[in-house]
């Protein structure tokens, strides 16, 4: 349900911003509901420039709509307000599961009200493979969709974004179900160990107990789509790799997906070596946030290089995943969103004013 409240009423006759009503005796009785937004990302709710509310406040012209934050109410005749809140626990719903909707999709509920309204196709491709217990691992949104489409496409494919946005999960669905369909023969995984230098022997264990922390995340993403002892034995016959960029220096990879995640901390000669293992009959997904680099200052992103040089390769796609990507708690959007506006006012304030004035 969107969390619409109990029908509420009240006597709107002499409302200061109404002017009196001449030809009713008695003052009209206005009821209301409410709706909440909190489990959706409003945006997705009301589309670029209230395109898609705007559908539907023409759809109820006597209607009255006041929105505040994640807080909509209407106030209007019961019974409007009550195929009202039909259309929009359906439209919140359908948000909800299948992620953005498009406007025709709106137009359509409007036209065949809930309950007559067939029920929302999957959006085609977004399922991308079946995971443990049945789990429909999915790309849930365009930029997450795009991957999909971008991975068929090209045999290198950049994906770019902020965190939250699955890139990597996205990324190891991806090559996870290439395997499964017997496209490729193996999966290597690859990250960049910053943290430890590059160099981890001074950590204790053998190799596996030296880089698994920073490997972490490529481990959940696997638990979800392979079954534990299904994926020991890959991991055992090393049909799934997961590496250190590091080691991969001298290989060439036949039949195989190969995914960098991280890449914001490649260095640009770690990239170049990264890029040119690309054997025969594989493919390559190299995922990174432009904002998290975590190299020392006297070292530059190989990523940020990629992007500048590579753009007009053909075979080669690139991705833009966005905040209205973001798949984690929905603070995280706005968290991200609060330190880009700061990042934007510091950069222009250490702008020498001689310089601000040059621009």
């Amino acid at each position: 349900m969107c969390g619409a409240a109990a029908l509420r009423y009240f006597d709107i006759g002499n409302h200061p911003s109404r002017a009196p009503l001449a030809h009713t005796p008695t003052a009209p009785t206005a009821f209301e509901k409410d709706f909440s937004l909190d489990e959706v990302n409003p945006l997705d709710f009301y589309g670029v420039n209230n395109e898609k509310f705007n559908l539907i406040k023409e759809a109820y012209p006597d209607v009255r709509f006041v929105a505040r934050g994640n807080a909509l109410k209407a106030l209007g005749d019961p019974e409007k307000l009550e195929a009202l809140a039909g259309l929009l626990d359906t439209v919140l719903n359908e948000i909800r599961v299948h992620g953005p909707i498009a406007s025709a999709r709106v137009i359509e509920l409007l036209a065949h009200p809930p309950g007559g309204a067939r029920p929302m196709p999957k959006p085609e491709g977004s399922e991308i493979l079946k995971g443990v217990n049945g789990l429909s691992v999915r790309a849930r949104t365009p930029g997450q969709r795009e991957m999909v489409q971008a991975s068929e496409q090209n045999d290198i494919v950049f994906a770019v974004g902020p965190a939250g946005t699955g890139k990597t999960y996205t990324a190891v669905a991806i090559a996870v179900r290439a395997m499964k369909e017997k496209r490729v023969k193996k999966i290597v995984l690859v990250r960049p160990a910053v943290e430890a230098g590059e160099s981890l022997g001074f950590l204790p264990g053998d190799l596996k107990e030296k880089i698994d922390p920073y490997l972490r995340p490529l481990y959940d993403a696997l638990e979800d789509m392979i079954m534990p002892e299904r994926l020991q034995a890959l991991l055992e016959q090393n049909l799934i790799e997961i590496v250190p960029l590091a080691y991969m220096r001298g290989r060439t990879l036949n039949s195989a997906y190969i995914i960098l995640d991280e890449a914001q901390n490649a260095t640009e000669p770690q990239m170049k070596m990264f890029l040119t293992r690309l054997g025969m009959e594989s493919k390559i997904i190299v995922t990174g946030d432009e904002t998290q680099i975590d190299l020392p200052r006297t070292m530059r992103s190989g990523l940020l290089q990629g992007l500048r040089i590579l753009e007009n390769i053909p075979g080669i796609g690139f991705v833009r995943l966005t905040q209205q990507d973001v798949v984690r708690h929905k603070l995280v959007r706005n968290i991200l969103q609060a330190y880009e506006d700061h990042d934007k006012k510091t950069a222009d304030h250490s702008v020498h004013p001689l310089q601000r004035e040059r621009r």
